[in-house]
């Protein structure tokens, strides 16, 4: 389990998997973690598959490949604001977390499934974007 991380959220009020899940995510849209391939792979499932908010699908390898050239994949990119997450337990070992993102003008409401590994670690198992239009009302 991850702890003292620059990336935890200030309240901690939810099950330890969800406050653990919402640091590996957090540690997702960070620089550092986007130009290292080692880090970043580190918190992949191997079965990894994402639906951007493109609509285009990603597999593990193409995502590991492609994160420092994506928003926030560079100290002087454009930074990925994240907020308002949830998340809720499945299963053991399974945590499904919703959250928003504001990357520059675009805003969108997104999904994540982390699922523990045989070694106990978190990893991102499925993510999904969905774009919210301009002059949409906030939930």
């Amino acid at each position: 389990m991850i702890q003292n991380d620059r990336h935890a959220p200030k309240a901690l009020p939810q099950h330890p998997d969800v406050t653990e899940a919402i640091v590996r995510e957090r540690r997702l849209h960070d620089p550092s973690i986007r130009l290292s391939t080692s880090l970043a792979q580190a918190l992949f499932d191997p079965d990894f598959i994402e639906v951007g908010a493109s609509g285009r699908r990603w597999t593990h390898a193409e995502m590991v490949a492609a994160l420092p050239t994506l928003h926030g994949g560079a100290e002087n990119s454009t930074p990925i604001t994240a907020e308002l997450f949830e998340g809720t337990v499945l299963a053991p070992g399974i945590v499904h977390l919703t959250y928003e993102t504001h990357i520059e003008d675009r805003h969108a409401r997104r999904s994540s499934i982390w699922r523990r590994d045989a070694a106990g670690e978190f990893r991102l198992y499925y993510h999904q974007a969905t774009p919210v239009p301009d002059g949409t009302a906030q939930p």
